[in-house]
């Protein structure tokens, strides 16, 4: 195997941590919305905050592939459209704010989003008769918020799915779009985090090397657990593991 930088080097138990955090995000990219939180809790306690988030990109590009492959007949383009420039735009403002930040306040801020991503969740369970709007407004502001909130954390996914769930997409069309969608976005962000805030090199990428079977197996299981999955008690486990982990890192 490929030998890491020092500064990539972990312990074994952390090893356990990114293998599941790679794990975790084949399955979400094959279609188990909503654990994306909790791979991203995982690698921001192993790497830190910034730090994780070059570690992570690699990983969803990889997944972005396959979604995109699996799903291709599933896809709406009018709702990419709809939220594509905004995105854009959101991730334009995440780059710039969070370029120059500490890493113990960008360790916070990546705390809070996670917290109201659950608060966001909890909130969704529970009001299961509430209407979204669907004006160009919303769709501006989920854009907005998806696109500030992927660059920073990569914690896209309360945002989007909120504006999926309020177009009353179908199941695979819900996946198909939300794949199209954020390997785009992915792909937008990798200059950034290469050139601007210097997250992703070789030494990061060969992390993802020795993660990809992992990501992979995700992928190949999510897709076949996509129909099995029981939603209720997976929600709320999700939910209580991930604000679990945002305490963690806010406290760490």
């Amino acid at each position: 195997m490929l030998s890491l930088a020092p500064e990539f080097q972990i312990a074994p138990f952390e090893w356990i941590m990114v293998i599941l955090a790679a794990l975790l995000v084949g399955l979400s990219k094959a279609g188990l919305k909503g654990i994306a939180v909790v791979f991203v809790t995982l690698l921001a306690l192993v790497y830190g905050g910034k730090a994780s988030t070059g570690i992570l990109m690699p990983m969803l590009i990889a997944a972005d592939i396959y979604a995109i492959i699996y799903y291709r007949n599933d896809v709406i383009w009018k709702h990419i459209y709809r939220l594509m420039p905004w995105m854009v735009a959101g991730v334009l403002l995440g780059t710039w704010v969070g370029k120059d930040l500490p890493e113990d306040i960008f360790r916070q801020g990546m705390a809070v989003i996670i917290l109201l991503t659950v608060g966001m969740m909890y909130w969704w369970d529970r009001q299961k008769d509430v209407k979204v709007p669907e004006g160009l407004w919303f769709s501006s502001l989920m854009g907005l918020a998806a696109g500030f909130t992927t660059m920073i954390g990569n914690l896209a996914g309360a945002f989007s799915n909120l504006y999926f769930l309020a177009m009353r997409l179908p199941k695979n069309e819900f996946i198909g779009t939300a794949a199209y969608l954020f390997f785009f976005i992915n792909l937008f962000k990798l200059p950034f985090h290469i050139f601007v805030w210097e997250t992703i090199s070789w030494e990061s990428f060969k992390v993802n090397l020795y993660v990809y079977p992992a990501l992979f197996l995700g992928l190949v299981l999510g897709v076949r657990l996509i129909k099995l999955i029981k939603d209720d008690f997976y929600r709320k486990m999700i939910i209580f593991l991930t604000a679990i982990g945002a305490i963690v890192i806010l406290l760490r």
